[in-house]
């Protein structure tokens, strides 16, 4: 998708864009595929906020996606583009063959009227879903499996995609965006090619009113906060963070602090590290 720039007429449009999507992009959603979404802005069943800094945003329908894709041999035909206010990457509405109408995350060389299968005896073509053990070493692929029949978790967000290193015994070895090196289960889903709206991260947001109907409230650095506020907090005038370190308001290490439990069970298919952050 192509960036359109905002006419500056005022001092927040002056450096302000947006996607482009007037030509590719059916307004109207699904209504059978819509489903109603609850703004919680960042509470808890017991009402405590859990997620600080979220509240306020616009309405919105959640898009029910088909991250599955288990309508194994069955044609299905590309209707239309949708815009989802739910994530970054754009979806395609299919209609399949018994007139069944689903969602899916549009990968970057889809165009309407195409026509995408899943399967083993798919070919190996953008939008076609099949098992890993039936994908050829080195493709491009994203929307995979952590485990059998749960439907894609990795690699969903607009312009990411992972490569198929390797494959050894009952497992494949896929680079994810974050330089990861992982083993998954050759049994696990893929979709072919890459996630859609490439140009997503060079989006401006341009103002601060424009995060507010996202659902992002304002968030205030520690160090401007009182003492009783935030540890970084307190000192007369401009003050540094201080002797025990960049940490969070409830004082875990921060900013490079790796939380990740060693025990974790998870970390024996972990084969490479994802890259370091500067």
């Amino acid at each position: 998708m192509a960036l359109r720039e905002i006419r500056p007429r005022t001092p927040g449009t002056r450096n302000m864009s947006v996607a482009n999507y007037e030509k590719t992009i059916e307004k109207k959603p699904e209504k059978s595929l819509l489903h109603i979404l609850k703004n919680n802005a960042g509470r808890n069943s017991y009402g405590r906020i859990t997620v600080r800094h979220r509240g306020g945003r616009c309405k919105r329908y959640y898009r029910i996606i088909d991250f599955k894709r288990d309508k194994d041999k069955m044609p299905a035909k590309v209707v239309s583009f949708q815009y989802d206010p739910n994530r970054s990457s754009i979806i395609a509405l299919l209609e399949y063959s018994d007139g069944e109408k689903r969602y899916i995350i549009a990968p970057l060389e889809l165009k309407i009227g195409d026509t995408v299968v899943s399967g083993q005896d798919s070919d190996i073509k953008s939008g076609n879903s099949l098992k890993i053990f039936n994908i050829p070493v080195g493709t491009m692929i994203y929307n995979i499996e952590l485990h059998p029949g749960r439907g894609g978790q990795f690699v969903r967000s607009a312009g990411s995609t992972a490569q198929l290193m390797a494959k050894e015994g009952k497992y494949a070895q896929i680079k994810l965006p974050s330089g990861e090196v992982r083993m998954i289960a050759l049994d696990c889903k893929a979709t072919i090619g890459q996630v859609g709206n490439v140009d997503h991260a060079n989006i401006k947001i341009g103002k601060a009113g424009r995060k507010r109907h996202m659902g992002f409230r304002p968030s205030v650095r520690g160090v401007v906060m009182n003492p009783n506020d935030h540890p970084h907090g307190g000192g007369e005038g401009k003050s540094p963070i201080g002797k025990p370190g960049p940490v969070t308001p409830w004082g875990v290490p921060t900013l490079g602090y790796k939380t990740r439990n060693k025990k974790k069970k998870s970390s024996k298919f972990i084969i490479k590290g994802r890259k370091k952050s500067n």
